[in-house]
């Protein structure tokens, strides 16, 4: 089972739900990771589609922490965005998705832990919000995040539902236009795009 939405506006077959399993993986750390975080730091997302600049929010501190250090020891880089709907989200950071012999695992990786939900009141699945994915309530009734797959919002309204359920943990400053792009790439029914959008690093913003 992977990581998965409910529901979307323009899917109304949709059913499944962000979540991920916890798959071990190996990070290899190029930078200090354990160096001071800012309160609220900005992040450059250099996809091959285009850049997307976030910001991380003070108020979900375990998700900031994580996001830096593995955007510091370059977890991400390399990775697909493997589940794509317009008229909903764009979703990344599974690990497998560097190998493409494991695509039928595509949405199951992770670094082999999860994160304790930090769902603030107020922080909404507006365009451009950042958020985990996670496993379905059945099997995660704490609603514990993904130690390392996220979505950002493409469409606010396909998206509202999942308010309350899943941390949101951040949000675009820049490249709601990119978020556009990679949702409307052509795909095959899994969602993923036919012609891979990869994240080529995240870094933070000097």
């Amino acid at each position: 089972m992977g990581l998965f939405f409910t529901g979307c506006k323009n899917s109304p077959k949709e059913t499944e739900e962000p979540k991920a399993e916890v798959v071990e993986q190996t990070i290899s750390q190029t930078v200090d990771i354990n160096a001071p975080i800012a309160e609220e730091p900005v992040l450059l997302i250099k996809t091959s589609m285009g850049d997307i600049t976030v910001k991380l929010y003070k108020e979900t501190p375990l998700h900031r922490d994580n996001f830096v250090k593995l955007a510091r020891s370059g977890f991400y880089n390399g990775l697909l965005f493997h589940r794509v709907i317009p008229g909903f989200m764009i979703q990344g950071g599974d690990p497998f998705t560097k190998d493409k012999t494991k695509e039928a695992q595509y949405g199951t990786g992770g670094p082999g832990y999860t994160i304790p939900a930090e769902i603030v009141p107020g922080k909404t699945h507006k365009k451009g919000a950042l958020a985990a994915a996670r496993r379905g309530d059945s099997v995660n009734p704490a609603k514990e995040s993904s130690g390392s797959q996220f979505y950002l919002v493409q469409d606010a309204e396909g998206c509202k539902h999942l308010d309350g359920q899943y941390t949101i943990f951040g949000e675009a400053l820049s490249g709601l236009d990119v978020i556009d792009s990679i949702a409307a790439v052509e795909r095959n029914n899994r969602d993923l795009p036919l012609t891979p959008v990869k994240i080529i690093s995240i870094s933070e913003v000097k």
